[in-house]
This record gives structure tokens, sequence and C-alpha cells, in this order.
């Protein structure tokens, strides 16, 4: 260390003080990288797994409540799919799309994403640290300015802050509630896709049985024709229904491949992947009136809810436009390093200051002050005690809001796009409403439809098989009518099957657009066949 150094203290202090600054700055941006979580999101397995969080009071609790707790890879094991195999159910199908779909996740992440917004809007800017060096040196009376440091933060005018923490809020739970919409969606494309499933399975079902019956009455159509009971013509029709039976038959069995593929598509798995074939779906009975499900609609649907927060959201933007005409404003403090003077002052009468005393003094207008001033210009040393002293400013700055057409537009702007969001959710409403018209009409007709087919058409039908087989037996009625029975009760067999599967999509889908599980009486799964059992 240069001696001059220890003969002034103040340097070392100063010096000292700058490489002291200099240093923490890497150490501080370091520290503060490091405080990034290195974790793992947590997946769609573990928020539909985790009991989600009560609503607190504040609007931060409030946002953040819902999110499930983030989890610890490295200490959980790992959530296991169901396994599909004869045994599962349709809770198992929901189950395994929950935990598995890729939709579904995605929209699990942009909920989250937009969660991790509210604190970016709701924190000041970051300080500003800024470092000059005088390449060249500007002298002042002190001494040579050498270089400077300067720390500044900008503050927002009040309320600014506030109302972007409010925005970015409200987005946030206008995603959460997109994503409670997706899952949703999610759960009613797997029950119709399974219901569909189960349909195609049962209607291969009652035309295989169909196809045996009328083999057998083909049978007997070819023995009584042997017997010269009945003409040819009856055995050629019979053999035509066989066919456009077996036709029939083969267009399902074709079907099932992309209903399959539907089905394997909304659980993430190879759409060529076999899946065991449902064999019942629940009895469902409706314990609800078209007022409640309109009422339900309006409170539970997640798509009028995020719409309302958007509205929200679109009221924050626009106290927040109103901000922009007012200031922010910027607080700092500088350090300017200056260097000591080390140029002697001028001895004797060449420092100026001397020279004018002496010049007074021989006028005969010096005073003790001249004489002072004479002789400590014969004296060595150097400037006065303030050498090197460094300079500390403290700043405050704004800006001028003069952009008036600006600052109004952007207001404009804002409160267009907040009459859009009203208008947009008066649509939305009135269009799911008319849609929850449409469904309960469809699900009241296929209710309808099951309770005429299960108790009067088929086992009129039936009835009418077997007593027009024991005519044709006995040669009172023709083939035909024989032919035309079975073709009756394949046509209502069918038909109630569809009703069944539509009567469970229907109210699927009204569980889609209301929002919420609709309360019924569920009979234990009851496997879907008719009331008699076959007709020989």
């Amino acid at each position: 260390m240069p001696s001059r150094v220890f003969a002034r203290p103040h340097l070392l202090r100063k010096e000292c003080c700058v490489a002291l600054f200099l240093w923490m700055m890497p150490v501080l941006i370091w520290s503060m990288a490091g405080c990034v979580p290195s974790e793992r999101p947590p997946s769609v397995g573990d928020a539909m797994r985790l009991q989600e969080k009560q609503m607190k009071a504040s609007r931060w609790d409030a946002v953040r409540a819902p999110l499930p707790a983030a989890r610890k890879y490295q200490l959980e094991e790992d959530i296991s799919l169901p396994t599909l195999d004869d045994s599962s159910g349709l809770e198992d199908y929901l189950a395994y799309a929950a935990l598995n779909n890729p939709g579904l996740e995605a929209a699990f992440n942009l909920w989250k994403a937009a969660m991790e917004r509210v604190p970016q809007a709701e924190s000041l800017p970051d300080p500003r640290f800024s470092y000059r060096y005088f390449i060249r040196e500007v002298e002042t009376r002190v001494g040579p300015q050498k270089q400077s440091l300067g720390l500044s933060q900008m503050f927002p005018w009040f309320g600014k802050l506030a109302l972007r923490g409010d925005v970015a809020a409200e987005a946030a739970l206008a995603a959460q509630q997109r994503y409670e919409n997706e899952k949703l969606k999610l759960f009613f494309e797997v029950k119709d896709a399974y219901y569909e499933y189960y349909y195609l399975g049962q209607a291969i079902d009652v035309i295989q049985e169909n196809f045996e019956l009328l083999e057998y009455f083909e049978s007997v159509a070819r023995a009584r024709y042997k017997t010269a009971s009945v003409g040819h013509p009856d055995v050629i029709r019979a053999q035509v229904e066989l066919g456009k039976l077996e036709d029939q038959l083969n267009s399902l069995r074709d079907l099932l491949v992309p209903v399959l593929a539907r089905l394997n598509a909304v659980l993430n798995r190879p759409t060529n992947e076999t899946l065991v074939m449902p064999t019942s779906i629940p009895d469902d009975r409706p314990l609800f009136t078209d007022e409640e499900v309109m009422h339900w609609l309006v409170q539970n649907s997640p798509v009028l809810k995020s719409l309302d927060h958007e509205i929200e959201r679109a009221r924050h933007a626009v106290a927040l436009a109103k901000k922009d005409y007012f200031p922010d404003f910027t607080f700092g403090v500088d350090y300017t390093d200056v260097g000591s003077s080390v140029r002697s002052n001028p001895r004797g009468f060449s420092n100026p200051g001397s020279l004018r005393s002496a010049s007074r003094v021989a006028g005969g207008m010096g005073d003790l002050v001249d004489a002072y001033s004479i002789g400590q210009s014969l004296r060595r040393g150097n400037r006065p005690s303030d050498s090197g002293q460094d300079v500390w400013v403290a700043s405050m700055s704004l800006n001028i809001p003069i952009r008036y057409s600006k600052y109004a537009a952007g207001e404009r702007e804002s409160r267009a796009r907040y009459l859009a969001a009203l208008r947009s959710r008066t649509q939305q409403e009135n269009s799911l409403t008319s849609g929850v018209q449409r469904i309960l009409y469809e699900y009241r007709d296929a209710e309808r439809k099951i309770t005429l087919y299960r108790d009067v058409l088929i086992p009129k039908a039936k009835e009418s098989i077997r007593s027009t087989e024991t005519a044709f037996r006995a040669g009172t009625t023709s083939f035909l009518d024989l032919v035309d029975a079975e073709r009756t009760l394949l046509e209502f067999e069918l038909s109630f099957e569809r009703s069944l599967a539509n009567r469970a999509q229907r109210l699927s889908e009204l569980e889609m657009v209301v929002g919420r599980e609709l309360p019924r009486a569920t009979d234990a799964a009851v496997k879907s066949k008719q009331p008699d059992e076959g007709t020989n």
C-alpha cells in the first residue's frame, strides 16, 4: 500500500467502500438467481388427487388457494394409471383420462402460468445501478473526478401496482375456470365415447341374436318347402333378409374401429389398442327440474364464471388506464469518487491571491487579512483541507405525461374491451341457455322412448313373433308376416339400445354445460336386456 494512502485515511476508506460495493454486486445477483426453485411443476394427476385449499379473505390468497400444493417428486412415488380391464368401470376411464390427457395437462399449466403473473405484476420494477468512469478526469476545486456510482428506484403512481395485481389476479381466476371447463369437456368426451362404444356392442349382440332367429326361420321355411307346404319364394325371402342382417352386422363391426380410436384418443392411448366392451351402463333417474337446471347453469357454469372474471379484469384495466395520466417517480442516490489534489499551491507572489494582497498593501488599502494571505503564500503547503472529498447526491425525477391523446386512446380501448366482455357474457349465456333447452328435450325424448320400448313395444313385438310363428306352422299365415314381425322386433330392440345410450350421453352433456353433477337416483348398473328372454 503506498504511503500516501496511509497518510490520507479517508482515501483508504473510500477505496475499500468502492471495492466492497463492486464485489457485492455479482454476489447479490448470484444469490437472487439461486432463489429460483428448480422443482418440477405439479402435474394434472396431482391436481386431481390433492384436495384444494380453502379460499381465504385476501385477493392474493383467493387466487393462490385453489392451486394444489407442489409435489416433491424426489420424495413421492409417481402416480400409476388405473388398469383398464374386464372389471373396469366408467370411473376408471375418467380417472385414467384425468391423469393422462395432454390437453388437460396443458390447461392446468396455463392456469399455473397465469397464477405466477400476479406476483410479477404487483412487484416494483428492478432498481437500476449505474457506473461511470471518467476517461478524462474532470478537475474540480477539491480534486479530479475519477468514477461515479448510482442506484435508483422507480415508483409507479399511487394505486398502479395494486391495479396491475388485480388485473393479473382476475386473469388467473379466468384461467382456472377455463381449466375446470376443459376438465368437464374431457369427462364428457370420455363418457360420450364410452356410451357409444357400449351401444355398438349391444347393437351387435341384438343383430346377432336376430340373425340366429332368422336362420331358424329360414330352416323352417326350407323344411316346409321340402314338404310343399310353402313356396320357393319364402325361402328366397328368408335368405335375402339374412343377407341384409349380415351386411348390417359387418357395418357395425367396422364402425367399432373409429369409435374405439376416439375413446383411446381422449385417454391418450394408441388408437389401435383394444378395450373391453362395456356391457352395462347406470340406469339413471332424474331428480331435477328444468328451472333448477337453468339456475345451476347461471351459478356454476365455468364458461360464464370465466367471462365474469374477464369482465372484472377489464374493469380493473379501465381504472389502470386512468392512472396513466399521472407521473411515476424515480428516487436515486449517486456517489462520485474525487481524487486528491496533489498539485501544490504556487508559492510567494506567484500565487494570484497573494499578488492581489500585495497590490492592495502597496496601494495603501491593505489590512491584516492581506498580510496574513501574503504570509501564507510564503509557506510550503497544499490546497485546503477539503481536497479529495467525495460527492454524494440524492435525486428525484418524474416523467411528464404530456401525451394526452395517447392516454385517452388507452382509456377508450380499455372501456371498449370492458363493454365487449359484458356483451360476450350475455351472448354466451343466451347460447348456453338455448343449448340446455335442446339437451333437455333430447334427454326427455330418450327417456320417454326407453319407457315406451321397454314396457310396451318390445314385449308386444316378441309376443307378435311367437303368435306369428305358431300361425305360420299351422299354415294360417304367410312367411312374409313372420319376417315382418322379426324385422319389427329388431328395429325396436336397436332403438331401445340407442335410446339408452342417448339418455346417458345427453345427461353427461348437460353436466358439462351446467358445470356440476346433477342429482339423480341411480340404480345399480343393470344389464341392458329386454324384459322377456328369447323367443324360440
